[in-house]
């Protein structure tokens, strides 16, 4: 089997396998596999890629990173409010609220150093 290379939506340059279409008649379970084991196969005709064959799961995956819906869009909202009602969170607020606005601006200069 040769691969495909392609850039998937991370940015990552990824390698899935490649089969020929009529190769598929005859290792129809194998490439399903293969598929399964890889996130994809790639199927050719012609020695140019006509298919890709992936599981329901990545199918899904790229379905949904095409085009937010608003209960994706809500979960991910609740997810990182979550994230943000921690003790550790609500402590680092309240000391910024807590500050005087020189403070603050001496700590947002550290903060911005410390990023660089």
């Amino acid at each position: 089997m040769s691969t495909l290379t392609f850039r998937n939506l991370r940015g990552d340059i990824v390698d899935i396998p490649a089969v020929a279409a009529s190769a598929m008649k005859s290792r129809f379970g194998a490439v399903l596999d293969q598929a399964t084991k890889a996130g994809a196969v790639a199927i050719t005709k012609h020695d140019t890629t006509k298919y890709v064959l992936l599981p329901v799961e990545e199918f899904e995956s790229l379905a949904a990173a095409r085009q937010p819906t608003l209960h994706s869009l809500s979960a991910e909202f609740d997810d990182l409010l979550a994230k943000m009602q921690t003790p550790r969170a609500r402590a680092g607020i309240k000391a910024a609220f807590d500050m005087t606005p020189a403070q603050l601006g001496k700590a947002a200069v550290g903060g911005a150093r410390a990023k660089r």
